[in-house]
């Protein structure tokens, strides 16, 4: 997203983000509610990978309550696209759905993480195989940001030209205590990532019921308030940011 003093909001871009199985697309939009005038920009480009897309995205307005919110989301899927496009369609509305969000948002933002794990790992065994990382932001009144996380997909904010990071990269390496109190372990093989049980490069994803008994699905949540020197904000998957720096990626 992009903000031009208060007024104007624009949301950015993910290595391979969509919603559907498209190689690559883009596109933009604008908020068409009320007086907060926010547009977003979304670019999709399918990585080196042999397998189709796995990756999708929501950035939409909505009001509610007399509340405009802008929703922003990447789910960066892996082992398949189930997970991602059941976040896609449902992870917003649990988060809204829960009564409490407009009191207490960071408790509703987590107990609707943890809601939507819930159900995903109620499917069938194999809809949940595979698993999601995911990437949150809802804008509220074009004043109030909730940025929520679980995985490597990143929320930069630009603020005064400066890059800031407001969500936390969920890594094996930074949390095997977590993984080995649950009784897994993380592997370090040379040439390659640390991974949970040899396979997993992220220690928290929606889904992968075969090594949820070593994973986190609780989300870091952050709150932004939205001033003058608040200029964009993009939300991208680990494919960008194994290429940029947050900074590279606000300059560019």
């Amino acid at each position: 997203m992009c903000i031009d003093g208060l007024n104007c909001f624009h949301v950015a871009y993910s290595k391979m983000v969509a919603g559907g199985h498209s190689s690559c697309s883009s596109g933009k939009g604008k908020n068409r509610l009320g007086s907060n005038k926010i547009v977003y920009g979304f670019s999709l480009v399918k990585g080196k990978a042999s397998h189709p897309m796995e990756d999708y995205h929501v950035a939409e307005f909505t009001q509610i309550k007399g509340h405009e919110l802008g929703l922003y989301a990447i789910f960066d899927g892996h082992l398949g696209d189930s997970v991602a496009s059941y976040l896609q369609k449902n992870l917003f509305q649990n988060i809204l759905s829960e009564e409490e969000f407009w009191v207490h948002p960071s408790r509703a933002i987590m107990k609707a993480y943890d809601k939507t794990d819930k159900a995903i790992l109620r499917h069938t065994p194999d809809f949940a195989r595979g698993g999601s990382t995911a990437v949150t932001a809802i804008l509220i009144d074009g004043i109030k940001l909730w940025v929520a996380n679980v995985g490597d997909s990143r929320a930069i904010v630009c603020q005064r030209g400066r890059a800031i990071q407001l969500s936390i990269d969920h890594e094996p390496s930074t949390e095997r205590g977590s993984i080995e109190n649950k009784g897994g372990f993380v592997s370090n093989i040379p040439g390659d990532v640390p991974r949970v049980n040899g396979q997993l490069a992220v220690s928290r994803a929606f889904g992968d019921r075969s090594l949820k008994s070593h994973l986190r699905s609780d989300p870091d949540v952050r709150e932004w308030d939205i001033d003058s020197e608040t200029e964009f904000l993009i939300l991208a998957s680990d494919g960008l940011w194994k290429v940029m720096e947050n900074q590279e990626a606000v300059n560019f």
